[in-house]
């Protein structure tokens, strides 16, 4: 196992995950950040997803061949253990975030009319 590649595939899945994220659950601010626009703001979405599956795929690629090749002499001082808690943290986050935004009203339906209460237009 050449432990330097492994280490690389996983910090670009770690990274893609961490776009994941972003594109996921936090467009609204990001585009409000950037003043965008509604349109430009789905494409920072499709985007931000894209790159994620583009960077996430060639850091699977790169793991799996770091896990056939042959072990370099170097590669014994190379720890896997912090950017595998970091991968498990990312996972957790996003699980969390996901649990979260299914309870979490949208934004139309946070101030809803009460019966009896009138409209002013």
């Amino acid at each position: 196992m050449r432990r330097r590649s492994v280490r690389n595939g996983m910090r670009l899945v770690m990274a893609a995950l961490i776009l994941i994220v972003l594109a996921s659950f936090y467009h609204v601010q990001l585009s409000d950040l950037l003043s965008l626009s509604s349109t430009a703001e789905s494409r920072l979405y499709s985007l931000g997803m894209f790159w994620a599956a583009a960077i996430g795929g060639y850091g699977v690629v790169v793991m799996a061949f770091g896990l056939v090749l042959s072990p370099l002499k170097n590669d014994t001082k190379i720890r896997l253990l912090p950017i595998v808690l970091g991968v498990f943290a990312m996972i957790i986050l996003f699980f969390y975030l996901f649990s979260s935004s299914i309870e979490a009203p949208t934004r139309d339906e946070q101030r809803r009319v009460r019966p009896g209460e009138t409209i002013t237009i």
